[in-house]
């Protein structure tokens, strides 16, 4: 399959992407996911289905960039006024959002019609964006903070894992327990 092409920023490219994906949020929203098909969509956004192949390949690829669309953060982690309640917050939020039943059905297809990794490596930089925002605040407050990397390996990674493969015990608690050890992590950041 040939990468697909990065949408310019305005114009006719954006356009087009943008009624394409409120096309599908709409359709998934009135006749559910299994039900959609490329000319269907096509035709709800107003373009040609070799519109849609040529940019997205074939459905499901364009599934994907719409669930990767739909698992960027609308807002930034909240302030709190300390690095351990912002990491507490974000985590149960990022948790929350993930383990629901429309946050696992767009990390599926976020990952299903992904074949190089691209639409993967967006969802990791999304929540890499959102932890390096913490983190800042609190390295402006002087507080010490870990490597953004380790708390991607030991917050994101556990959560994406459990709600993948072993669904069990997606909790708040679990997401505290989870930044309780990784800021119980020897510290090697420059905030150290």
């Amino acid at each position: 399959m040939s990468p697909k092409p990065m949408a310019r920023p305005g114009g006719r490219s954006a356009r087009v992407q943008e009624s394409v994906h409120a096309a599908v949020r709409e359709l998934v929203e009135e006749a559910g996911r299994d039900a959609l098909t490329v000319p269907m969509v096509a035709t709800r956004a107003g373009v040609t289905p070799s519109t849609i192949y040529r940019r997205w390949g074939d459905l499901q690829e364009l599934l994907s960039d719409v669930a990767v669309e739909r698992l960027r953060p609308e807002t930034g982690p909240a302030d709190l006024g300390n690095l351990r309640a912002d990491l507490d917050a974000w985590a149960e939020q990022f948790l929350d959002e993930m383990a629901s039943p429309s946050g696992r059905a767009y990390i599926r297809d976020a990952l299903l019609g992904d074949p190089d990794g691209t639409n993967a490596g967006r969802c990791s930089a999304y929540a890499a964006e959102q932890i390096d925002a913490v983190l800042a605040r609190a390295v402006r407050r002087g507080e010490p903070v870990p490597e953004t990397e380790l708390l991607i390996d030991r917050v994101v990674a556990p959560i994406m894992y459990r709600i993948l493969f072993r669904p069990g015990r997606l909790d708040a608690a679990y997401a505290r327990e989870l930044v309780t050890n990784a800021l119980c992590a020897p510290r090697t950041a420059a905030g150290a």
